[in-house]
């Protein structure tokens, strides 16, 4: 990207709006970013809507989302969610509901994790808008993202897994129903000892303070963002895996603690010391042992 200005007043308004958009790097992630975030959340609560119809587990919201308005659903739509509700593991036909399942993992990322990732994108837009003012070439911010991304692609293949290895062996009737005993209690129990980890707290720092990644690792070459993106995303991942295991424990499709759980890693990466960490693996560690003393 070059610091020159650039006059497109030749172009009708559409086609300025379009270009002032392209050179502004910071608006286009915003917006990007943005619109990806509200779709995961329409789908996933769709998803959660159609699921609570016909749940028996009567999880938190669930009596709420049974009186919504069921929406009329494209096909394709109505197909994946089938899949991922699912009566038993590998019960949709032509071996599509492990990709299925990957996809509805990938959302919850996106609507979860991806706004925990805003002093990532923000940083990387300021250290850009200062490169670009003095005329240095620039990646666009949406290949960091996407490198970011690519990290929580692979997370959710392997939670798709293990979603399938939970519900192979658990009691409840379809797959996305909470994990409940001992299922249940160990997914609580190493998320709540995860949070007191120095690993937590390291991969926990990096989200924090990206500064000194973004900088020492400054590049010109798309390929390196991407794979700085990735980076980034795998210190996001150790940060906060172990919270993902406990929509095992409430139900994969549970909107509410969905939400609860992309709030709390949020407020985690935006404010300083382990008060946060702490509390939160306590109440998990708490709830584990009732869990167990119930089911024992």
């Amino acid at each position: 990207m070059s610091g020159e200005q650039q006059d497109f007043n030749h172009l009708d308004r559409a086609g300025r709006a379009t270009a002032g958009v392209a050179r502004s790097p910071r608006l286009a992630v915003t917006l990007t970013v943005g619109v990806a975030i509200v779709l995961a959340w329409l789908l996933l609560g769709a998803m959660a809507i159609r699921g609570a119809e016909g749940s028996l587990a009567g999880g938190p919201g669930d009596l709420l989302l049974k009186n919504l308005p069921s929406l009329p659903l494209p096909d394709f739509l109505d197909r994946f969610f089938a899949l991922c509700l699912a009566p038993a593991p590998l019960a949709g036909p032509d071996g599509l509901q492990v990709p299925a399942l990957v996809l509805m993992w990938f959302l919850m990322a996106v609507a979860t994790m991806l706004p925990s990732a805003a002093p990532l994108i923000r940083t990387y837009c300021e250290i850009a808008d200062t490169a670009r003012i003095k005329g240095e070439p620039v990646v666009h911010p949406l290949v960091l993202v996407t490198g970011y991304l690519t990290t929580w692609l692979g997370a959710s293949a392997a939670f798709a897994v293990l979603t399938l290895v939970v519900y192979a062996f658990a009691d409840s009737g379809r797959m996305l129903d909470p994990a409940v005993g001992i299922a249940g209690a160990a997914a609580l129990l190493v998320a709540g000892l995860y949070q007191f980890s120095g690993l937590k707290q390291a991969c926990l720092e990096k989200c924090r303070n990206p500064f000194s990644m973004l900088f020492a690792n400054w590049s010109a070459k798309p390929s390196r963002i991407f794979k700085l993106g990735v980076e980034q995303g795998v210190w996001c991942l150790g940060c906060c895996w172990a919270l993902m295991l406990v929509m095992f424990a409430v139900g994969a499709m549970n909107v509410f603690w969905m939400a609860l759980i992309g709030l709390f890693t949020l407020i985690e990466k935006q404010t300083a010391g382990r008060v946060a960490s702490r509390v939160a693996g306590t109440i998990l560690l708490v709830w584990a042992a009732a869990l167990l003393l119930v089911s024992a």
